[in-house]
């Protein structure tokens, strides 16, 4: 390094003259100093205690948010389950309904046998024979 010098009025001034103990040390003793005071500091800046505490500022500001999201997230869940219920119910009734179409047949096969039935019923109450059409009434 270069020792500080100052013109002053044509006269070259030394400002450290005479001092080349103090000179040597102090450059020498500056950089240790500083490392010590950078480590310091670097140490409480992380230090548990202000780690804990910058966590607790941490939670303490994205904690609302979160809680909101899990609220959302339910919701949304119980709806989703209702939604799927819903479908569900849908399919078994329409699988029942599927199911259903042998009774269906049954039912009728079981009408047709008893409209045959009330025509014969009607025919052989007006003294026809079922295989004779009706004849044919005047309106």
């Amino acid at each position: 390094m270069e020792e500080p010098e100052m013109q002053l009025k044509g006269k070259k001034v030394d400002f450290l003259e005479g001092t080349s103990t103090f000179h040597s040390t102090f450059f020498a003793t500056t950089p240790k100093v500083t490392d010590k005071f950078t480590e310091s500091v670097y140490v409480l800046a992380n230090e548990p205690s202000v780690a804990l505490y910058r966590l607790q500022e941490h939670v303490r500001r994205s904690l609302p948010e979160l809680a909101q999201h899990k609220a959302d997230m339910q919701r949304w869940e119980e709806q989703s389950q209702g939604a799927i219920y819903t479908v569900e119910y849908a399919c078994s009734a329409v699988k029942n309904l599927v199911d259903s179409s042998i009774y269906f047949r049954s039912v009728e096969g079981l009408l047709k046998q008893a409209i045959s039935i009330r025509d014969h019923m009607n025919a052989a109450a007006q003294g026809h024979s079922p295989e004779e059409p009706p004849p044919p009434s005047s309106a």
